[in-house]
């Protein structure tokens, strides 16, 4: 020990490492996470928060608890629930509710759909409608982006990796892989809007 040590004191600087399993290598995947587990998640989060922000914080927080696999496979799993509601009614029922749907606001829409949990996500998929359920007097937009990225921050938070580089080629239920469809409302032509969506139409649009 040399004599500023003895003086000073040593100073002692190591690198903090991740937890010994996740040093590990892991795997690229193509298998998404159990549906209970996700909707248990989800259900979860819209209990316990009161707003966009803090139902994020809570979702990161309880994903990371999850394997590293099970991490990508939520990610995976909400690419599968996006990739089932891309169409033309859905698309609809975003318009309506944003005043105006964007390619990427019909992707953050549909994440918003997610986010509410498991019943508002079918009854949703069965019959766009019935997303008036979910109208709020005074909210100015349904659309959830940050949802899309909850499983990446938490990956990144427990590995230090960034998660797209762990998902496997043939994950194909995806945005790249999205069927085309022809829509069947135009906004030119309102009285076809409110055929999809009578409901959300007599209330949300202007």
């Amino acid at each position: 020990m040399g004599i500023f040590d003895k003086l000073f004191g040593k100073k002692e600087t190591t690198k903090k490492e991740l937890p010994k399993t996740y040093n590990q290598e892991i795997e690229k995947t193509s298998e998404m996470l159990d549906e209970t587990i996700f909707w248990n998640i989800v259900n979860l989060s819209v209990k316990n928060t009161n707003n966009q922000d803090s139902q994020e914080r809570f979702l990161v927080k309880e994903i990371e608890k999850l394997t590293p696999k099970e991490i990508i496979g939520f990610r995976l799993r909400t690419d599968k629930f996006l990739y089932d509601t891309y169409n033309s009614e859905m698309w609809c029922a975003g318009y309506i509710m944003n005043g105006g749907c964007s390619d990427d606001g019909f992707e953050y829409f549909r994440n918003w759909v997610i986010s509410r949990g498991k019943e508002t996500y079918y009854k949703g998929k069965e019959n766009p409608d019935s997303l008036i359920s979910e109208f709020i007097e005074g909210e100015d937009y349904y659309d959830f982006e940050s949802f899309w990225y909850v499983a990446l921050t938490a990956f990144e938070n427990k590995t230090g990796k960034e998660l797209y580089d762990y998902i496997s080629d043939d994950f194909k239920t995806n945005e790249g892989n999205y069927q085309n469809f022809e829509f069947t409302w135009s906004d030119e032509k309102p009285e076809t809007m409110k055929v999809i969506c009578p409901k959300l139409f007599e209330k949300m649009w202007k």
